[in-house]
C-alpha cells in the first residue's frame, strides 16, 4: 500500500492522517484512543449496479487480513473516525466523480450512528452531495433528519438520482 494523505478542507472537523493503494480503493488508518490503537480499513466495493460501490468500513482483522464491520472498538474517538471516512469518500468520489456509494451499517445500531452523523453534518455534506435513504419499503428518498432508514446512496451533487 502507498501512502497517500489526504487534506481535503471540506471535512473542517479533527480527523485521522490516512494511507490508499493506488487506485484509491482501499484506505487505512489508525485510531487511537481509551482502548490504544487499533488499525481501521475503507474500502469501496464494486457492486453489480454500474457506477455503484459498497462503502466497507471496519477494523482491520489481523488473522483473516480483511475487515471486520462486527467488532465493537469503543475507541471513544467516533467522530474522529467519521470525519475520517467522510474525508476519504472525499478523495475517493473525486477521483470517481460518477460514482453513487451505497452504505449501510453490518447492525441496526451502526446504521442508526451513521445516520446521525449525517444528519449532524448534513449542510456541509450537501455542499457537494447528493444523500438519500432507504426506506423500509425499499423506496430511496432524499435524506431527511430524523427519519429512520436501512441504507444510504451518495452521488456528487451534479449526478443526481431522480427520486
Amino acid at each position: 500500500m502507498s501512502i497517500f494523505v489526504a487534506k481535503i478542507k471540506r471535512v473542517r472537523k479533527p480527523k485521522y492522517h490516512y494511507k490508499s493503494e493506488p487506485n484509491l480503493n482501499i484506505y487505512e488508518f489508525i485510531s487511537e484512543g481509551r482502548n490504544g490503537v487499533i488499525r481501521k480499513m475503507v474500502e469501496f466495493q464494486k457492486t453489480e449496479a454500474e457506477g455503484v460501490f459498497n462503502l466497507a468500513f471496519g477494523d482491520f482483522d489481523e488473522n483473516t487480513k480483511t475487515i471486520n464491520d462486527l467488532i465493537i472498538s469503543n475507541n471513544g474517538d467516533s467522530q474522529k473516525v467519521l470525519a475520517t471516512v467522510a474525508s476519504i469518500v472525499f478523495v475517493f468520489m473525486e477521483k470517481h466523480p460518477n460514482a453513487m456509494i451505497y452504505a449501510t451499517g453490518s447492525t441496526e445500531s451502526r446504521t442508526r450512528l451513521y445516520r446521525m452523523g449525517i444528519s449532524t453534518n448534513i449542510e456541509e455534506i450537501n455542499e457537494d452531495f447528493n444523500v438519500y435513504g432507504l426506506r423500509t419499503e425499499g423506496i430511496w428518498e432524499e435524506f431527511l433528519i430524523g427519519e429512520d432508514y436501512e441504507a444510504f446512496l451518495i452521488s456528487k451533487n451534479e449526478n443526481k438520482l431522480s427520486v
